[in-house]
């Protein structure tokens, strides 16, 4: 996705994970001139108050809002959640951006061409086009420039069956990559881990975060943060 013709980069809002690689994508489409960010679109569980898949908890969210001062659409689905369910609430969250003159989503995916597919497919559907600007970017050198950008995020959720429980509420940081097995993907790309930014250049201030329990349930590793 390039620029406009006009020299105008769209309007368009990030699908926001609350991790490193939505965050980076903020940054990006800022710098390459892709978009002009209008808003945060975020799924949450409206059953347990938390970011799909992060399980981070909507309070923190809120702070991430707050610190990157845009508007916010959240999805809220339901746990269990149907693939019927899911497409009618966000296809109902696109029809509320058109309504604000947005056509277009940020997204950070990198290599994974089924999601990607899907989401270019859903969003053609609906008259809108999505924006990848992290897509096939080397992820060695990628988690590096995050850190170098002044990403500041912990490993929230950790694949127990990918990497070691042990890894979850650690700080991605230099030190992380260089203690990741080789087999695992610096940026976490095959789900072996998501993360939470607390700080970096795209928020007005710090996220102030406390480190709580860590559990496991559903298969996944959770490190808690609770808002400090």
């Amino acid at each position: 996705m390039r620029p406009s013709m006009s020299g105008h980069a769209p309007k368009a809002f990030i699908s926001w994970s609350t991790g490193k690689d939505s965050a980076f994508a903020v940054l990006e489409a800022r710098r390459l001139g892709l978009a002009e960010i209008a808003g945060v679109l975020t799924t949450v569980n409206e059953v347990h108050d938390r970011v799909s898949m992060h399980g981070v908890r909507n309070a923190l969210l809120d702070r991430q809002v707050a610190a990157l001062g845009l508007p916010s659409v959240q999805v809220k689905l339901p746990m269990p959640c149907s693939n019927a369910i899911y497409e009618e609430r966000m296809a109902a969250a696109v029809e509320r951006l058109k309504a604000e003159g947005v056509r277009h989503v940020v997204f950070g995916d990198l290599f994974l061409e089924d999601v990607r597919a899907y989401r270019e497919t859903r969003l053609e559907a609906a008259g809108m086009t999505g924006i990848f600007p992290l897509w096939q970017r080397d992820t060695k050198a990628l988690a590096r420039e995050m850190i170098a950008a002044g990403l500041v995020a912990r490993l929230v959720t950790v694949d127990p069956r990918k990497l070691d429980r042990g890894f979850a509420g650690r700080t991605f940081d230099a030190a992380l990559l260089a203690a990741l097995p080789a087999e695992v993907d610096p940026c976490g790309e095959n789900g072996e881990f998501h993360t939470f930014v607390s700080a970096g250049p795209i928020f007005s201030a710090p996220i102030p975060v406390a480190a709580g329990e860590v559990v496991e349930r559903d298969g996944f590793v959770f490190a808690d943060l609770l808002p400090a």
